[in-house]
């Protein structure tokens, strides 16, 4: 003890740089901490039935992701900090050290802090993903400053933290150590790196068990009791630094390949003997259009009248092959295309951004255009915005149409594209120089944020307490005024309109749609001219359902693959899959089960129960195994030909089976 004494005693302290580096972390770590309080009050809908109890595990339990993402972040302050070398102590050293932290930090908390606002379109924590989305976007200039406008507040707040991250490091002082022995100072110096390297790995990968895998996104679950708590356990630059070489999609084997085709088989081999209808299919997707926000959907909430914003869209409802539970398969843009187009829904990650994105698909285009089809794609947008043109090109369209194509910037909205109305009256003008028969489909723009009008319609549409109910009536007006153009043309009565939406909106009013359901409930309806429906049916039907409901509909009798269900068969699956917070989900008849990949974690009654409160687990075990079989089987098909590129009958590698 005396010779340890002996040398222990020559390094005189005057401040601990490694208290000083455990402060500091500290410092940020706390700073996540309220961050997470303010991203619960800004999105305090969303968690309507949040106790404190709940909320006190959930802000434990970030600890664990707050503590990570800083020490991920912090990894270059935190080397030049531990070096054994004496520079560490030089004045001009500690400065740059100061604006290290600083400046990554800031960058960090304002990630994060964007979040606030992006959460309430995608319902998850932001990925690297989105990089990918918006890399094609020539206004994302123009965008960034209309975001900082109109969320000023989410600005004032990043100050703030700013602010205190700079007053909290400037309080944090510390000097070097008087040397009185180079040895004892290199080797402590030596040790305490090791020291802090062992501590840096284990609680960057939030453990130190060998066992222990990384911490990722679903490890947030484990402090969550409904999947959109996980997005409060979760901080933004954590999930981004996880998913930057996550390969989400994996092969999955809850069951022999014979097992699961028994129970889900993606691929169809019609039997149609009926002669092949020529007639023009013309699929209508509308930018965040809500289920809520169209009065047919909502005639008998039970409480007061509610006639929504979308008078046309009722109208044409009534005499269309429509379904009370419709449903999205995702809740982005990018989610919308190869679901409605190709029967691809979007799992984890969205396909036209995952790794397998080139992979070789069938598509309503591809499919048809064998059969004397002509195929074109309309998008107001700047050409390239959030790359439709090129999956168009990959889907196998003759033509893409944009805003280049479109060649009059007066209707342009100056941020998204081309305003609805005009835009449509183009739609209707191009299709009539068409030879039939033709496939199109158009993506509508004016229903986004920041929900303008175009100049002298400002008084036209009242709109509701939401500002995006304005620019509902007027896509509904531009709808209206299409149609009735379109009635003038002679390709009319030959064609089947599909009038669905990309995803539901972030905007919500009424209470019942903020749910697990609510998230993806949207417009899902045929129209047919000369054969009208019979209006609204309490089925299930989602945006998958589309690609292989048209081919049935038109008599296709060739063989393809299609994740989703011919809704005008008999004995339909009546059956819906999406993905909400790293939770699977899957409706089926009167039940909503959601599954984490390994076990379920609940069951409602999603059609009575619509605030999802009761959880049936419990009490419905057969159906809880039938449903999460089915889904487990969906994820495998999903999985395993997403892997192996067999998305369509000559890239099958698993026996192909009569689809039921």
């Amino acid at each position: 003890m005396k010779v340890f004494k002996k040398y222990t005693d020559k390094i005189q302290l005057q401040g601990n740089i490694y208290v000083a580096l455990v402060l500091s972390l500290l410092l940020v770590m706390a700073l996540y901490s309220v961050s997470r309080v303010a991203f619960y009050f800004y999105n305090t809908s969303f968690f309507p039935n949040l106790s404190l109890s709940r909320m006190f595990i959930i802000m434990i339990g970030g600890l664990r992701f707050d503590l990570s993402a800083t020490l991920y972040s912090n990894s270059l302050f935190i080397l030049l900090l531990i070096l054994p070398l004496p520079i560490r102590f030089n004045q001009l050293y500690q400065s740059i050290l100061k604006w290290i932290f600083l400046t990554v930090n800031a960058f960090a908390f304002a990630i994060n802090t964007i979040d606030f606002v992006y959460y309430r379109f995608t319902l998850r924590r932001t990925t690297l993903t989105v990089i990918n989305q918006f890399e094609n976007e020539e206004n994302l200039g123009r965008l960034s400053l209309h975001f900082l406008w109109d969320y000023w507040y989410a600005v004032l707040f990043w100050i703030f933290l700013g602010a205190l991250l700079y007053l909290g490091y400037r309080h944090i002082k510390y000097t070097g150590p008087q040397l009185k022995n180079k040895f004892v100072f290199y080797g402590a110096g030596l040790l305490a790196m090791l020291l802090c390297i062992y501590l840096f790995v284990g609680g960057a990968r939030g453990g130190f068990r060998s066992s222990t895998r990384p911490i990722t996104l679903s490890n947030a679950a484990a402090y969550a009791e409904t999947p959109n708590e996980i997005a409060l356990v979760l901080n933004t630059p954590f999930a981004l630094m996880r998913t930057a070489k996550a390969n989400v999609i994996k092969k999955v084997h809850y069951f022999s390949d014979a097992e699961t085709e028994k129970i889900f088989n993606p691929i169809y081999r019609p039997a149609d003997t009926n002669v092949f209808k020529k007639e023009n299919v013309v699929i209508l997707i509308l930018e965040s259009f809500s289920k809520e926000f169209v009065g047919a959907y909502n005639k008998n909430r039970p409480y007061g009248a509610y006639s929504g914003y979308t008078p046309f869209l009722d109208s044409l409802i009534s005499v269309s092959h429509a379904y009370h539970y419709s449903l999205a398969n995702g809740r982005k843009s990018i989610d919308a295309m190869p679901s409605v187009i190709c029967s691809i829904p979007s799992i984890e990650v969205p396909y036209i951004l995952s790794h397998y994105s080139g992979n070789k698909i069938n598509s309503l285009a591809s499919l048809l255009k064998p059969e004397g089809y002509y195929t074109a794609f309309f998008h107001g947008a700047p050409n390239g915005s959030m790359g439709f043109d090129a999956f168009a090109n990959m889907a196998g369209f003759d033509h893409y149409y944009g805003k280049t194509e479109y060649n009059n910037d007066k209707d342009f909205d100056g941020i998204w594209g081309i305003w609805d109305e005009p835009f449509l009256q183009y739609f209707a003008n191009q299709m009539n120089s068409f030879p039939q028969p033709f496939f199109t489909t158009l993506f509508t723009v004016s229903s986004h944020h920041p929900y303008n009008l175009p100049e002298g319609y400002e008084k036209k549409f009242k709109g509701g307490p939401k500002l995006v109910h304005r620019t509902i009536e007027y896509t509904d007006y531009a709808l209206r005024r299409f149609f009735n153009k379109a009635k003038m043309m002679p390709w009319f009565e030959n064609t089947l309109f599909v009038i669905t939406a990309d995803h539901a909106s972030a905007e919500i009013q009424l209470q019942e749609y903020n749910s697990a359901w609510g998230y993806f409930s949207i417009p899902i309806f045929f129209y047919q001219p000369k054969q009208q429906g019979r209006g609204l049916t309490n089925d299930i039907v989602q945006q998958i359902d589309i690609m292989p409901s048209v081919l049935s509909y038109l008599h296709y009798n060739k063989p393809f693959v299609a994740y989703g269900n011919n809704i005008f068969q008999k004995n339909s699956a009546n059956v819906a899959f999406n993905y909400l917070d790293n939770t699977y989900q899957i409706f089926r008849g009167n039940y909503l089960l959601q599954f984490d990949g390994v076990k379920t974690k609940s069951l409602y009654q999603f059609k009575s129960d619509q605030l999802l409160k009761n959880n049936l687990m419990k009490t419905f075990p057969d159906t809880v195994r039938t449903m999460e079989n089915y889904l487990k089987a969906f994820i495998q098909q999903y999985n395993n030909r997403m892997v192996d590129n067999a998305l369509t009958i000559d890239g099958s590698q698993l026996p192909l089976a009569q689809k039921k």
